[in-house]
């Protein structure tokens, strides 16, 4: 056997055999041998019971002498045979394990409710400080309590993993995960917390930027669950089995659970006395912000500012990405573009806007640059395995990477942060901290680096322990550093890489996301899981960050992120403008109404934010929220509740909110606007029994003082009662946890047909101010009554008969019609002229038979741009629509004819008219050829998919003899990788020899009698799958095997020769996914 660039020892090698039709069953064989490898324990871990133990070891060619690795104590009670496993350090050792399952024992902590379950007993000493609990001790001690856990997860300790199960009730719904794509309702989902860099990630992608393995389960009763696994390293959490939640992760972990309580706020509030509420931003970054990569100089920023207020658009921020610096010098500005940072700040702030700066995790590796000097001399980088720092490749070139996981280290960058923020920073943008890292087939740094973290993280340990938190460690420095700036200010930081806990420090986006429509979908889930994770701060690049939008696509997605908690827009380079006047005066319009809508209701957000700091309360949240019993609501993805207001959006192009039927949760609802409604924004509703506070629509945060007219708008519940909240205090600073803030309680009650609005209650050392207050009492459909009076007053509002309210309800219900009949839309335009990606807003083509969902875009070289299995849940293949997903060339060269060009649909069939689902398409690559493929899913085997691809003569003239030129059919699809480290290929070649290539090999190729003899697999070691490539071995002459930054490219080419009518060039092959066992 050939075993290239793998880890471990040398492979076995196996003696040719004669037979040579290669099969599954004998590279599962192969893959079950090179599993079983010889390794070495490490001795003294099975000795008395001790907190924890020190492993030194020396590596001779270091300069910095021997690294210290503290390693906590493994002990399992031996209940079944004794395995090997590994322990998870940077040598790679192993140490003997023994296997045990049962049920998990528990110790209540915190609080009533909340429980903590271990394996047997030792196995709580062998668990690893918290990193997501505020204080780990909380973790650690148990309390008095005489409730019992309701639901028991049993575990199993197998080959170094923990796996855990929690079974529950038939009917059962599942929701949380953190940041993830795809549906709301998680069941049939798995995914794994690895943080990772996802540019253009789709609804199948499993690890995006950030890791919260947590998991909320809403009973059939409406009662809810949530259960962490309290874990930074990677974890499966695994929904795919109806009503089961399981995880796996290297052992050992606690798994702690939260409740059953009555309702899913009260486990939020829950969890939020674990790992800490949201930190209380600065009322200013609540909102609109403009953000693209990247305004390039400073007469172009206040270019940007000054057409917001010439517009009267709102707008309070102007975010500056990587480009303002020097040659991507982290702490530096570019002195042509950027010369007088602190003089563009003050410019900008005159007329009302804040500016945020973008500060990486990668340092560049070069002498005489201020930071990488400082850094060295403290000591700062992350380390290799063998203790010299580790050089990755991002941005600036070759960078160093702070070792965030030290307190001096955090101290360091705090330091620099506050230096930085002299320049006028208002806001720290935390990138490329997964960490991302260029040229690595794995998108980040070698899991064997060494972190010499403080012992109250876990001390010294291998990136693996760290990666995970490494984003949340990072921001937690960036907002030290603000707070030291200036201690009158609250720091407002975003990060893109988190952990469950980092909402302490920063808020989030969403990540890179594509402009089309099934991202605008999606975004509404995702910021809804994260908030049910407890993150509530975030919000999706309006627009979409990768591609162009079209007018009626952003200005919907404007329309509804002007509801989020978190409100920006921003675009990649190399697209065109993505402000809100860049789409014509319809979508300007729009997008103007849009954010004088979230202005107006600021200070009901503002309100909910001041409630999720201090209680742990969601901000926006799943329409499930309003009556968690009821079925119907749980998978509801195009409509949320911001506090009491239902949103209600359409999320499909064309369909209109005059074409959107609305589900409402029971209960009264009553529609309601601005005046504003038009098709294109949501339908916004009052749950009955609320008053909520609304502002005037200023152009910025900075207008608004405490005289302004105060409006309460009321929706009475059916007793003719209703309640809400009011806060108030600077906006910024830490005054209000003194005593300096406003809190009031108003209520309003019908009795004798008389409303009264009253304050009932106040909290706070500030007075009231003097001040007008309008109350608007909804009726329904829009229909309202009101009266003016002074804030602080009781306000009547005297009911009219009901049949008075019927005509008021009647004719509010015509004009709200007529005003969205004579709307001016946003035309439909699918297609935009400008740069790359320009059609990413037009729907692909689906094949999907309940084993493969395919998506092809025939308009861009007729690519297939996402591949997944249903039945694994696992998403082979996803790409952009313009590069990479599955290509086919004409050429030997990358990228030849064949891979950008438009096709033509020239059959589509679909299951359900009786036939195999499949569909034939047909591309001209010039010169009297086309490139034609079909792509189809047998109904008499689909668990496999085929494509039978050919060059064919079409136009070739007599001249040439009828013969083209010379063409070479090259299939070339780029598979992800999940987990790079463990994925390789395995073939048995035409000679018998077999095969395992590693990511390490880089590029190979096969041909000859090394030729991969019909088929070849790409195996996931960790998901236990692999991708099986069947192929016509007469029709392929060569196999090119490319490792990518967390990808693999495996390729088919044809012979090299001319083509006729009578000879075309063609491949058949196909895809199977088959399960491998996992030893």
């Amino acid at each position: 056997m050939v075993r290239i660039a793998g880890p471990g020892p040398a492979a076995l090698t196996f003696a040719p055999h004669n037979d040579n039709n290669s099969t599954v069953s004998t590279i599962i064989n192969n893959v079950k041998s090179c599993w079983s490898r010889p390794v070495v324990r490490l001795r003294n871990l099975g000795t008395a019971a001790t907190q924890g133990q020190i492993f030194t070891s020396s590596f001779p060619s270091s300069p910095f002498g021997s690294i210290t690795i503290r390693r906590k104590r493994l002990s399992r009670k031996l209940i079944g045979e004794r395995l090997i496993s590994k322990m998870a350090d940077h040598e790679q050792k192993a140490v003997t394990a023994d296997v045990s399952s049962g049920d998990m024992i528990f110790q209540p902590i915190l609080e009533d409710g909340v429980f903590r379950f271990d394996c047997p007993p030792n196995d709580r000493d062998a668990a690893y400080p918290s990193l997501s609990f505020v204080d780990s001790k909380d973790r650690e001690t148990p309390i008095m309590s005489h409730k019992a856990p309701l639901y028991t997860p049993s575990f199993e300790c197998l080959l170094e993993k923990q796996i855990v199960k929690i079974e529950l009730p038939s009917g059962t719904s599942f929701y949380g995960t953190g940041e993830v794509s795809g549906q709301l309702e998680r069941t049939g989902k798995r995914v794994f917390t690895w943080n990772t860099d996802a540019w253009g990630y789709g609804s199948g992608t499993t690890s995006l930027y950030q890791s919260h393995p947590w998991v909320i389960a809403l009973l059939p009763n409406g009662e809810a669950l949530g259960v962490l696994a309290d874990t930074t390293q990677r974890c499966e959490v695994d929904l795919r089995k109806e009503s089961r939640i399981q995880f796996v992760a290297p052992s050992s972990y606690p798994v702690i659970t939260f409740g059953p309580f009555p309702s899913p706020t009260a486990v939020l509030i829950a969890l939020s006395h674990a790992i800490g509420s949201v930190f209380m931003p600065p009322k200013w970054s609540l909102g609109y912000q403009q953000c693209r990569w990247s305004y390039d100089s400073d007469k172009r920023v206040l270019e940007i500012a000054r057409t917001f207020r010439e517009k009267g658009i709102p707008c309070d921020v102007i975010w500056m990405d990587i480009d303002y610096m020097d040659g991507f010098r982290c702490f530096t500005f570019d002195k042509d573009r950027f010369p007088n940072p602190k003089s563009l700040v003050d410019d900008l702030h005159q007329i009302g806007f804040k500016a945020i700066w973008m500060l990486d995790p990668g340092i560049k590796h070069e002498e005489g640059y201020f930071v990488y000097d400082s850094g060295s001399k403290t000591d700062v980088w992350t380390q290799k395995a063998d203790g010299r720092p580790f050089v990755g490749e991002v941005w600036p070139g070759p960078c160093v990477f702070p070792d965030f996981t030290q307190s001096k280290v955090r101290s360091w960058w705090a330091s620099l942060v506050k230096d930085f923020t002299s320049n006028g920073v208002d806001g720290i943008w935390n990138d490329m901290n997964e960490p991302a890292v260029f040229k690595s087939v794995t998108k980040t740094m070698p899991e064997s680096n060494i972190h010499r973290g403080d012992d109250e993280l876990g001390g010294c340990q291998n990136h693996s322990y760290y990666h995970n938190v490494y984003g949340m460690l990072m921001a937690r420095s960036t907002y030290e550093g603000m707070k030291l700036a200036n201690e009158n200010k609250r720091p407002f930081v975003l990060t893109r890489a988190g952990f469950i806990g980092s909402q302490r420090y920063a808020a989030t986006w969403t990540g890179d996301n594509l402009s089309n429509w099934e991202h605008l979908h999606m975004s509404i889930s995702m910021v809804l899981q994260l908030g049910l994770s407890g993150q509530p701060l975030s919000g999706p690049d309006i627009g979409g960050f990768g591609g162009n939008a079209t007018p009626q696509l952003f200005g919907r997605w404007m329309g509804i992120s002007a509801m989020f908690p978190f409100c920006r827009g921003h675009t990649e380079t190399d697209t065109f403008d993505h402000e809100p006047w860049s789409f014509g005066e319809e979508c300007e319009e729009v997008c103007c109404l849009a954010l004088k809508r979230r202005y107006r209701l600021l200070p009901h957000i503002y309100t909910l934010f001041f409630k999720a700091h201090t209680i742990g309360t969601p901000v926006a949240m799943p329409t499930f929220f309003a009556d968690p019993k009821d079925p119907n609501l749980r998978k509801l993805e195009n409509s949320f509740l911001l506090g009491p207001i239902l949103v209600y959006a359409s999320t499909m192009p064309g369909q209109g909110l005059d074409k959107l039927d609305c589900t409402l949760p029971k209960g009264i609802w009553l529609r309601f606007d601005f005046d504003d409604s038009h098709p294109d924004l949501p339908a916004l509703y009052l749950q009955g029994g609320s008053v909520i506070p609304l502002g005037p629509p200023h152009q910025h945060v900075g207008e608004s003082k405490p005289s302004d007219d105060l409006t309460l708008l009321v929706a009475l519940d059916e007793h003719g009662k209703a309640e809400g909240f009011l806060f108030e205090d600077d906006g910024d600073g830490y005054e209000f946890t003194k005593g300096g803030y406003l809190l009031t309680h108003y209520v309003a009650e019908l009795q004798s047909s008389v409303v009264t609005v009253r304050v009932s209650k106040t909290e706070g050392l500030w007075k009231r101010p003097k001040r007008r207050m309008h109350v608007q009492l909804l009726l329904g459909e829009g229909a309202m009554l009101d009266t003016w009076g002074m804030d602080g007053d009781v306000l009547q509002i005297m009911m009219p008969s009901e049949q008075e309210v019927y005509k008021l309800v009647s004719t509010s219900e015509k004009y709200y019609k007529t005003c969205l009949e004579n709307a001016k839309r946003i035309p439909e335009i699918e297609e935009v002229s400008g740069q790359k990606g320009l059609q990413l807003s037009r729907t692909p083509v689906e094949l999907n038979n309940g084993y493969w969902i395919l998506k092809v875009v025939p308009w861009i070289g007729g690519r297939i741009i996402s591949m997944t299995h249903l039945p694994s849940g696992m998403q082979w293949l996803h790409s952009r629509v313009d590069i990479n997903g599955y290509e086919e060339y004409s050429g030997t060269e990358y990228r030849s004819a064949g891979c950008s060009e438009e096709y033509n649909v020239i059959e589509h069939k679909l299951e359900h008219a009786g036939e195999e689902e499949s569909i034939m398409l047909e591309g001209d690559i010039g010169g009297g050829l086309a490139l034609q493929r079909k792509i189809y899913i047998p109904k008499n085997d689909p668990k496999v998919f085929r494509i039978d691809s050919s060059i064919v003569a079409r136009k070739v003239g007599a001249g040439s003899g009828g013969f083209s030129r010379l063409v070479c059919l090259r299939v070339h699809p780029t598979f992800g990788l999940l987990h790079p480290t463990e994925s390789f290929v395995s073939f048995t070649s035409i000679d018998g020899s077999k095969h395992e290539v590693w990511p390490e090999s880089g590029e190979q190729f096969y041909e000859g009698n090394l030729l991969p003899n019909g088929e070849w697999m790409l195996i996931d070691k960790c998901l236990g799958l692999g991708l099986v490539n069947r192929y016509n071995v007469k029709e392929v002459f060569k196999c090119l095997i490319h490792w990518g930054t967390g990808t693999v490219n495996l390729e088919l080419w044809s012979e090299d020769r001319p083509v006729s009518n009578q000879s075309p060039l063609r491949i058949s092959h196909e895809y199977e996914v088959i399960e491998i066992p996992k030893l």
